[in-house]
């Protein structure tokens, strides 16, 4: 039994090296500590096994977490999955006036839905924040020759 475990731990890391994420490494770690166990200690029941393999894993689950929750996040760096936080502080030109506090904004390639001051199609503006998918936006101060 106590080679099952090692295999599996094996496995499971290199599991951990294909698939995206973190979840495989836990369990990975576990199996091997317990095929270990039972390499040294042969009378270590199969029942033992489990049970152990579970307190491991969750220690070594805990452990790992208070780890990865350490590492500092890049200043700076809006999240992947919010793509508007990305355009903060970017400045646009407005496509549809903005009347009433609403219109849209071009930032690159795209349009996007804003909130701000009434102004004229073509003023150039500063986006101020990001909630959703609609940009908050300020008049742009003019540029200064350099």
């Amino acid at each position: 039994m106590s080679y099952a475990w090692l295999i599996a731990g094996l496995a499971l890391l290199m599991g951990e090296l294909l698939l995206p994420g973190v979840y495989l490494l836990f369990p990975g770690i576990g199996a091997l500590v317990i095929g270990i166990n039972a390499l040294w200690l042969p009378a270590f029941s199969w029942q033992s096994q489990w049970i152990g393999f579970a307190l491991v894993t969750g220690v070594a689950t805990l452990l790992g977490h208070r780890l990865y929750g350490r590492r500092a996040k890049p200043a700076g760096e809006a999240p992947l999955n919010e793509r508007t936080a990305r355009l903060v502080g970017r400045r646009a030109v407005v496509s549809e006036e903005i009347r009433n506090g609403r219109g849209r904004v071009a930032v690159d390639d795209g349009w996007w839905s804003v909130e701000g001051p009434d102004l004229a199609a073509g003023a150039p503006v500063v986006i101020e924040a990001a909630e959703g998918s609609i940009l908050r936006v300020r008049p742009a101060e003019p540029k200064t020759p350099a």
